[in-house]
């Protein structure tokens, strides 16, 4: 019973051994060619790093012709970086003539972008399809507008540098900029190309972190006649503001009115209020002497035909026949 005891825990200890010590990545990491120590891949499992996705890396990085050491990688991967991402983008860097170095591409992974697919796009450009640009020439006409991009990543630039939505901002910006500027939208359906060019000349690549290789228009559309809309709404406001004015003039003119009315009722008051007086102002000349029996006959003989005389012409002034 002790004897199989002894036997299972020199097993065990064997197992355990050989996973802290692994002879076999240490034997085929020798005969590739790749200096690793034995205590080194030890350290490693202490420090929880796999030490198969270290010499793996190591191994084809070195049939690649790639100088990256194990301390490099053991680095990056305690970093939380991909390391086989890393490795296979150095290589496809290294065979496309791209400079690229550990450092420069552990620092892409890091800061959360795809390497390799970086790598693969620099070497094959990648084309970006802009959405509609909706954009009015200088005669009212409404184009609408669609571009291919072709772009290429600047691997020097992946970091910090803009992305795909700052590229298209920018294009758009652009065509909006280049249809505005023409005469006539017909000028940019007969050379669309004339777009192109135009916002080439900008430099819209610069802070990104792609090159920008050609710019294509792939569709122009006739949009609405923005032109004749802006003048039928300017009409309409010109036609409501008239209206206004004239409303305002008319009830100025009212008021004027109102106010002249009220005068004239004020003065014809005024007059009555005098008529009041006059009989008063008779008595006091008859009792002062001032105005004597005969002379008050003589006006009461003048009053007399003058309202015989305005009952003979009529109310408005007019002879009757």
């Amino acid at each position: 019973m002790e004897m199989l005891i002894v036997v299972a825990l020199v097993i065990i200890g064997f197992f355990i051994l050989m996973y802290f010590v692994p002879l076999n990545l240490w034997i085929t990491a020798v005969f590739s060619g790749v200096k690793v120590g034995l205590f080194d891949l030890v350290f490693m499992r202490i420090r929880k790093v796999p030490p198969r996705i270290i010499v793996e890396s190591l191994i084809t990085a070195t049939k690649s012709g790639l100088q990256v050491t194990p301390s490099e990688l053991e680095t990056h991967f305690l970093a939380g970086g991909n390391v086989r991402s890393v490795i296979k983008a150095l290589i496809s860097a290294h065979m496309a003539n791209i400079p690229l170095s550990f450092q420069q591409a552990a620092a892409i992974d890091l800061a959360g972008r795809d390497v390799f697919e970086a790598v693969q796009i620099s070497v094959n450009p990648k084309v970006i399809n802009t959405p509609n640009v909706t954009a009015v020439a200088q005669d009212g006409i409404q184009l609408i507008a669609k571009a291919r991009i072709t772009v290429r990543v600047n691997i020097a630039k992946l970091v910090g540098g803009a992305g795909e939505e700052t590229i298209l901002a920018r294009v758009g910006e652009g065509i909006v900029t280049s249809i505005g500027s023409s005469l006539s939208h017909k000028e940019v359906l007969e050379n669309p190309d004339k777009i192109s060019k135009l916002v080439l000349q900008k430099g819209l690549d610069a802070g990104t972190a792609y090159e920008i290789l050609s710019i294509d228009i792939a569709d122009v559309d006739v949009g609405a006649n923005i032109g004749a809309k802006l003048q039928i709404d300017q009409a309409a406001a010109d036609l409501k503001v008239a209206e206004a004015k004239a409303e305002e003039r008319r009830a100025m003119a009212v008021a004027v009115e109102q106010e002249m009315k009220a005068k004239s009722q004020e003065a014809r008051a005024k007059v009555i209020e005098a008529e009041a007086e006059i009989p008063q102002a008779i008595a006091a000349a008859f009792r002062s002497g001032n105005l004597g029996i005969m002379d008050y006959y003589k006006l009461q003989n003048m009053k007399a035909d003058t309202d015989m005389r305005s009952s003979i012409a009529g109310s408005d002034g007019s002879e009757k026949s």
